[in-house]
């Protein structure tokens, strides 16, 4: 309310509250309109943010020191190792296409969570068993000597890891959309909350990680990895729990039909009547005469300039007009329809530079993690594991959320006018600029670590060089801040700019540039290794790390990461925002 009050002094909204019902066409879970006063808003949010909380302990429970159990456990190399784990989180941030159809077209967000979460859960008590029952888990290395795992023992692994994979991809694009959802577009004081939700949404997030970064990789590396992924595949069933038991706070937004079947439709539309002219006067194009769009679940858009051969899709052609049948969208697609597809083609671009940045995140749980290990992680009689240190990249993100929303946003309001002060893509930009230097810091450390392997004669021993890991924290930091700008950023801009019956597959579409991040680390991996070990040379990325040149590996990174803001700016200049009526 203090927030409300504060908004209406600034003339930033108008109070909408009069209206007892939402007018984005939510509805209960019975069906029918919801009452604002008793669903959605911050009283259903706690569930969402309390299951997503513990689904991200039970992902990075598995994720954070995947590396270290490939190699310690089933006795893989650091470059082997490290390419599993990026091309798994890759996969995990691709599944959600699947999850996303499913939730726009046919089943809802709500029961896409529902499903996909039992998924997930199986998958966790598999990898639990996996790591548990002795003759699934190949022998311990006895003298250097280490066997390796057996056909089965790998299936049996991976088939739990791929099954979490498969899970989260129903999970990560629907939980984010769902809680927007509880927050009506429509009301000006619900569409500011909502901005903050988005915030607290990765607060949530953070809260999770930094248990599975600190205790949940202690208990992996000294009780065992049978209780430390046990105890994530319990809070994954926990997390289940919670989200059912808000059901009757949450309002619910109806499937409005196959995104990718409207899309297919505008383009054979347009291409049947590629040889006419589209008319100057945009309201000679077809829309429904009602209040409301032919999409379930959607607004109208407005008619934007650009793209205007897909305009063609909505040009009534003289049998139309005769036959006054508008019912073949195969034919004849609403101007509303034309919209959404071109709002996706003019996103690509800004989606198309979140890569390289997703690529140099999946650093934090991969290079960053064999660095570390090759370092001094010791204080007093305590070892810290090396994974451990992403803890300081989620106290950066737990720091950066509150400051972000309750310092920098209200001062941007004032200087700037806009409701939530920076644009989303403002924010999305800093982030990247900051990922420049969060890779340059890691280059810089690893230059000093090397120099002092080289003084101290241990270039030829595959053992850490007496550097504190703590040497890694601003690294760390700096991911966590940019994180919290351009992931949060992410967030908001492909919710707010997508089309109202393609907010999952958009929020996929914005996860995809994790995965493929991942994969783009992954063949950048095997491209320096395979281009740096020609002629017997040893290589960047070796198993013994002080022989090699990882500081080259992130310079790399940093140049990318240079190259794409310049991309990033150039796209932001252009970007034209979508229009609702």
């Amino acid at each position: 309310m203090e927030e409300e009050r504060l908004l209406l002094e600034e003339g930033l909204v108008q109070n909408e509250n009069s209206q007892p019902y939402t007018g984005d066409g939510s509805v209960d879970v019975k069906g029918n309109p919801v009452l604002k006063s008793n669903t959605g808003n911050w009283k259903a949010c706690p569930f969402i943010l309390g299951t997503e909380c513990c689904e991200r302990l039970a992902y990075y429970g598995i994720a954070t020191n995947l590396v270290s159990y490939l190699a310690k456990k089933l006795h893989q190399g650091n470059v082997s190792a490290a390419r599993n784990v990026t091309t798994w989180q890759g996969t995990c941030y691709l599944t959600p296409l699947i999850g996303a159809v499913l939730a726009d077209a046919f089943w809802g967000r709500y029961w896409t969570i529902a499903v996909f979460s039992t998924i997930y859960f199986i998958g966790m008590c598999t990898l639990t068993l996996s790591a548990t029952v002795p003759a699934f888990m190949p022998p311990e290395c006895v003298d250097n000597i280490c066997p390796s795992a057996t056909p089965a023992q790998y299936a049996i692994f991976f088939f739990g890891l791929y099954l979490i994979a498969l899970g989260t991809g129903g999970i990560k694009p629907c939980v984010s959309s769902f809680g927007a959802d509880q927050f009506d577009d429509t009301d000006s004081v619900e569409r500011i909350k909502k901005g903050s939700f988005f915030n607290w949404f990765y607060f949530s997030i953070n809260i999770g990680a930094l248990v599975s970064s600190s205790l949940i990789v202690w208990v992996q590396d000294n009780a065992g990895w049978g209780l430390g992924f046990g105890i994530p595949a319990a809070f994954m069933g926990f997390a289940i729990v919670s989200f059912f038991m808000g059901t009757y706070l949450y309002r619910f937004q109806k499937p409005g039909g196959s995104p990718i079947t409207r899309m297919c439709q505008v383009l054979v539309a347009s291409c049947r009547k590629w040889n006419l002219d589209v008319p100057s006067d945009s309201s000679l194009l077809y829309e429904t005469p009602d209040k409301s769009s032919a999409i379930e679940g959607s607004r109208k858009l407005l008619h934007t300039d650009e793209l205007q051969c897909l305009d063609k899709a909505a040009l009534i052609v003289e049998d139309d007009s005769k036959s006054r049948d508008f019912s073949n969208p195969w034919k004849l697609c609403t101007v509303t329809q034309v919209e959404e597809f071109k709002i996706l083609i003019r996103m690509f671009p800004i989606w198309a530079t979140g890569i390289v940045f997703s690529a140099v995140y999946a650093q934090m749980s991969t290079m960053f993690v064999e660095q570390g290990a090759m370092m001094d992680t010791s204080i007093g009689s305590f070892k810290i594991p090396a994974a451990s240190l992403s803890t300081f990249d989620v106290i950066s993100v737990i720091f950066w959320v509150p400051v972000y929303d309750r310092i920098l946003v209200p001062v941007a309001r004032k200087l700037t006018g806009k409701e939530r002060g920076f644009s989303e893509l403002q924010r999305m930009g800093i982030g990247l600029f900051l990922s420049v230097f969060c890779m340059s810091a890691a280059a810089i450390v690893e230059i000093w670590r090397l120099d002092l392997a080289k003084s101290l004669g241990l270039v030829d021993e595959a053992v850490p060089v007496p550097i504190s890991i703590f040497w890694q924290v601003p690294q760390y930091f700096l991911l966590g801040a940019a994180e919290v700008f351009t992931f949060i950023g992410q967030l908001e801009f492909f919710y707010d700019q997508s089309p109202d019956a393609m907010r999952s597959l958009c929020s996929a579409f914005s996860l995809l540039t994790t995965s493929l991040g991942n994969y783009l680390s992954s063949f950048i991996l095997t491209v320096v290794t395979s281009l740096t070990t020609r002629g017997g040379n040893i290589g960047w990325i070796p198993d013994n790390l002080n022989k090699g040149h990882l500081d080259y590996f992130f310079w790399l990174l940093a140049g990318l990461s240079l190259l794409n803001l310049v991309i990033y700016v150039f796209c932001f200049k252009n970007y034209k925002s979508k229009k609702a009526t």
